[in-house]
């Protein structure tokens, strides 16, 4: 059985003839660049001149001229091509085209969720960072990741400032997002791990994730349900790290909240548990931050203080005197004299007036 393939490269002329050889009736067949045999074909009808080209030196062939080798290769070069394109051909690429709809004015489009998991695989071990003062560089960024970070596989960045740090197991990764927080040149990098739908984009910085330490919790909370309610009270509840998560640690429970800057930082909760006669317990419950990052209240955002916000600095900058030479106009008729030369020089110099302007830096 064979496959008509297109040919991948030009007409292959012959091989010379070799050296103390007679040369092989398969090297004198040229290939048509329209219609071409399978590969495998190829290669068991050109094996007579396969073993020529790889049969070491003999005394009636010593050696074997250049232009012969640089031949082999090419035909090596161009059955490689050959295997390609019959891969391609036998396994398509994967295309799908959707029809978009138009609601309110835009266009919508709906992928199909074995679409958005096979898209998802790549980045299962990914953690999304970002800066909250200024983006250091990205060299910096790789090298003090891939020192301090065992199990990193690779860093990418985008222009907007998010890191993705890709991991080799969701272990390593693990213990990285909860070995946090994590400074760099004295700036906190906020982890978090990456989710599918997850949107890149830094507003205000109103938000920011924080691990959190509940200590005396009641152990009939240390469920995934409990620990979010609890949680509830300080922030958005994200997860808990491991060693809460396999109850280990009784001392306190350890979880990641998104902290909203506008709320105020409780010190501790106070639950009211029901009862079954219909009365309610309180237990208080201590909240302790591993990290607080500062809070601007001029211009409510994260990463400065209220004293060093840009927005004051730029009203409230003083302005500055400049001293600006004025030349009055010289009497010419002076300057005329015989013996004014030099004269003229101290009445020019003497006539310089300094103004102060004003101007705003």
């Amino acid at each position: 059985m064979t496959m008509d393939l297109p040919c991948p490269s030009s007409k292959i002329p012959p091989p010379p003839a070799l050296v103390g050889h007679a040369q092989p009736l398969a090297a004198q067949e040229t290939l048509s660049p329209r219609v071409l045999t399978p590969p495998c074909t190829l290669l068991m009808r050109h094996r007579l001149m396969w073993g020529s080209l790889l049969r070491p030196p003999t005394a009636s062939a010593p050696e074997y001229s250049l232009v012969t080798f640089h031949y082999a290769i090419r035909l090596l070069l161009n059955h490689c091509l050959i295997l390609l394109r019959l891969r391609s051909i036998i396994h398509p690429a994967k295309s799908c085209i959707m029809s978009p709809t138009s609601q309110n004015g835009e266009v919508i489009v709906r992928p199909s969720l074995n679409m958005i998991r096979d898209g998802s695989k790549r980045w299962v071990h990914t953690a999304v960072g970002y800066f909250l003062g200024k983006k250091p560089y990205f060299y910096h960024i790789d090298e003090f990741a891939r020192t301090n970070w065992p199990g990193l596989k690779d860093v990418t960045a985008t222009a907007s400032g998010f890191f993705f740090f890709r991991f080799q197991s969701e272990v390593a990764m693990t213990e990285i997002i909860e070995g946090g927080p994590w400074l760099f040149q004295g700036q906190p990098i906020v982890l978090q791990r990456w989710q599918p739908g997850m949107a890149l984009r830094k507003l205000k910085h109103t938000e920011v994730p924080v691990w959190i330490k509940l200590k005396h919790l009641p152990i009939e909370y240390w469920t995934e349900e409990g620990l979010s309610v609890v949680a509830s009270g300080i922030g958005k509840p994200l997860y808990p790290d491991a060693i809460t998560k396999a109850c280990t640690r009784l001392d306190f429970a350890r979880v990641c909240v998104m902290l909203n800057i506008a709320s105020k930082l409780p010190k501790h909760i106070v639950i009211l548990a029901p009862t079954a006669e219909g009365g309610e317990i309180p237990c208080k419950v201590d909240v302790e931050y591993e990290w607080v990052p500062k809070k601007c209240v001029t211009c409510m955002s994260l990463g400065h203080s209220a004293s060093s916000c840009p927005t004051l600095q730029s009203s409230s900058k003083k302005p500055v005197n400049v001293f600006v030479a004025k030349v009055r106009p010289v009497d010419t008729a002076a300057r005329q004299e015989t013996n004014a030369s030099s004269m003229g020089a101290d009445q020019e110099h003497s006539s310089l007036r300094w103004i102060a302007l004003t101007f705003q830096m």
